[in-house]
């Protein structure tokens, strides 16, 4: 027959491992899905002091319009004949680099969307431009 004391010393214990997996698995679950929810904005970086750029004529600057309008070196593009208008801004040029810059209301899969255009015609390395961040207004006191 068993005695009291028997009973005192178990001691009972909930195994947490099975919960503990589960929590970790709907964690990443949301992780996955949480970016894929809201369409997101990006705001093109901006930046205390931004390097000087130097135009050396060796850029082709890429400019996107919140409209959806494309300049190449100045010129108005369509996107058919992107590839094309791009292609001859690099001529004549012997060493090249193609920056891009956007208006701050694209979204970041306009932005994508060009810079693989530009890789797509065969200028890979996309650089962005910056623009420097604008100084908070002092109250005179």
């Amino acid at each position: 027959m068993p005695r009291v004391a028997d009973f005192l010393s178990v001691r009972p214990s909930i195994n947490v491992t099975p919960l503990v997996d589960v929590v970790l698995v709907l964690l990443i679950i949301f992780m996955v899905i949480a970016p894929t929810l809201s369409p997101q904005a990006v705001s093109l970086p901006t930046t205390d002091r931004p390097t000087a750029r130097t135009d050396d004529g060796r850029q082709i600057e890429v400019v996107l319009g919140a409209g959806g309008q494309v300049w190449i070196d100045g010129r108005a593009t369509t996107p058919e004949a992107f590839p094309e208008t791009i292609r001859e801004a690099a001529a004549g040029r012997e060493d090249w680099q193609v920056v891009l810059q956007g208006d701050a209301g694209l979204t970041f899969g306009d932005v994508e969307r060009a810079m693989l255009a530009i890789e797509a015609a065969g200028f890979p390395g996309v650089g962005l431009i910056a623009q420097p961040r604008e100084p908070a207004a002092r109250a005179e006191g």
